[in-house]
């Protein structure tokens, strides 16, 4: 388990995001549109995966805008933004903030991703959502880079996140 920091208290996660060279575990979660969407999905792409606790905090939605803008320039690359938030509220927000970059996935239905990944906050004021985190990945599913952020309020570093993939 990893301990990171929420308004200066200590919070735990399930578990530890994979490491460099391992290869990421698959997921099962939830688009826009209802439909479920896998690691499978985007076999040969490279991927960013912005996870973060909900849309409707002004660091997630910083982060989601920031990969957003960033994300034009990436070839071959998927951005998913991935939290608990219903997919109903994902879609306002990136219909409000004319978003179109990044792909945003839900956790909702079973909270597997956050288990998995080693996100899921198990205790404090957010326990259940996602801490906030960054993977990236090459073609093949392998991660070629991982950041727990230690604190909730601070955003991801966008630089070393995007590095491996310029």
């Amino acid at each position: 388990m990893a301990t990171i920091k929420l308004g200066g208290n200590n919070v735990e996660t399930a578990g530890n995001l994979p490491k460099v060279g391992d290869t990421a575990p698959d997921f099962n979660l939830t688009a826009q549109d209802l439909s479920s969407k896998k690691l499978s999905d985007y076999k040969g792409s490279r991927v960013v995966m912005n996870i973060f606790p909900s849309i409707d905090t002004n660091v997630c939605a910083t982060s989601v805008r920031k990969f957003n803008e960033k994300a034009t320039g990436l070839k071959n690359t998927k951005v998913l933004c991935i939290s608990k938030d219903l997919p109903f509220a994902q879609k306002r927000f990136v219909s409000d903030e004319e978003i179109n970059n990044v792909t945003n996935l839900s956790d909702y239905r079973d909270g597997n991703f956050g288990k998995n990944y080693g996100v899921e906050m198990t205790n404090g004021a957010l326990q259940g959502l996602h801490s906030r985190a960054v993977v990236v990945l090459d073609e093949n599913g392998k991660v070629i880079h991982s950041q727990q952020v230690p604190d909730i309020g601070e955003e991801p570093d966008y630089l070393s996140a995007l590095k491996p993939l310029l």
